[in-house]
């Protein structure tokens, strides 16, 4: 009998304001701008987890409003589980944290140009009325 196969499971908010801004991050581990999210952890369901990393990387509060999308990096088997959310009091602004250099509200229209084809399609599913299914080398779908 083989191995059963592991994947990592990892969260990530579509976080939209009021303005119709998206926040996004640049990680300091490759400099990409993308939307906050991590690893799920073991004992969270998945809005606690898309609620803790959204402020662990940025420092602003959500809530979960509904999963937007599943999406699998077939290169290094992660499946990331997008939600999208909005802000929980009035609050945008957003910090440099542990785990981001920078933080930033930007346009529907600034996705496509700053943030990768694997992740700038998060942002638009999320933007649209049902959730979708993809899978991606890590940049770029396949």
């Amino acid at each position: 009998m083989t191995d059963t196969p592991k994947h990592s499971v990892s969260v990530a908010g579509i976080v939209v304001d009021g303005d119709g801004r998206v926040l996004v991050i640049q990680r300091r581990d490759n400099g990409y701008w993308e939307p906050p999210g991590g690893v799920l952890e073991l004992n969270e369901s998945f809005e606690a987890g898309v609620a803790r990393e959204v402020l662990e990387e940025t420092g602003v509060q959500v809530e979960v409003e509904r999963l937007t999308g599943a999406y699998k990096n077939m290169t290094r088997g992660i499946v990331a589980l997008v939600f999208r959310c909005h802000l929980v009091g009035r609050t945008t602004d957003a910090v440099v944290t542990e785990e981001a250099l920078a933080t930033r509200w930007i346009s529907v229209s600034d996705v496509d140009t700053l943030l990768t084809e694997s992740y700038a399609i998060r942002v638009h599913d999320a933007l649209g009325a049902l959730p979708r299914h993809r899978t991606h080398d890590g940049r770029n779908l396949t």
